[in-house]
């Protein structure tokens, strides 16, 4: 590690490491003509996606005529199984992120992943990507139980202890990691090609990043603030 720089670098993982709007798209448009209503656009998936699963289609469903409690479970069920199956059909990291990860790793900087995904889902799509072993440990929404995922601190918290311990940075795409990040008074810096929920200057990020290219200058700049 040098010294201009954190010991532990962490990320979300849907809108910040990988692309997975057109197969969370394909999910909530499979759940949305099952219950006869129309389809959404992947631009208008991108901004629900963040919460976790059941955020993302009560959002769906709630643009395409709304949903009792009722009916909302067998479609959430429904959602679950069609994307457990077609988790990384489309899904692909973000242009420059094997290469940050690479520079990352020569700097002795150990990355880890915190999502709101379903930890199953989060390890079985970084399988399909190669990507499982670059990471020091993945959690996901579920992992620490409920009411434990972003943007409360304690999947954060996780995060460094599971790592060893030191200085950390969090990298995301949506309010949920930045609040996240300053919940556990830790730098967070927000992506601005994820998929964002609110315009990206007005998260409260420490930084943000345009590419990936730009993620190591970044940190080490915040290190030394």
């Amino acid at each position: 590690m040098t010294k201009n720089s954190f010991a532990i670098v962490g990320f979300d993982l849907d809108g910040t490491l990988v692309d997975s709007s057109g197969d969370l798209t394909d999910a909530v448009n499979h759940t949305l003509a099952f219950a006869g209503r129309p389809l959404l656009s992947v631009e208008q998936i991108k901004t629900m996606v963040g919460g976790g699963a059941k955020h993302m289609l009560t959002q769906g469903l709630e643009a395409t005529g709304g949903c009792t409690p009722d009916t909302f479970r067998p479609l959430y069920k429904r959602m679950l199984a069609y994307y457990g199956e077609h988790l990384s059909v489309h899904t692909r990291p973000f242009p420059g992120v094997l290469d940050a990860l690479d520079q990352l790793d020569a700097m002795g900087v150990t990355v880890a992943i915190v999502t709101n995904k379903f930890e199953d889902f989060a390890l079985r799509l970084l399988d399909d990507l190669g990507l499982r072993e670059r990471f020091a440990t993945i959690i996901g929404g579920d992992t620490l139980g409920p009411g434990l995922s972003k943007p409360n601190r304690a999947p954060i918290d996780e995060m460094i202890r599971r790592c060893g311990g030191g200085t950390a940075a969090f990298v995301g795409d949506s309010i949920y990691d930045i609040m996240a990040a300053r919940n556990a008074e830790i730098p967070g810096i927000a992506v601005s090609f994820g998929f964002l929920l609110h315009p990206v200057e007005e998260m409260g990020a420490d930084a943000v990043i345009d590419s990936f290219d730009a993620l190591v200058p970044t940190l080490e700049k915040l290190s030394l603030s």
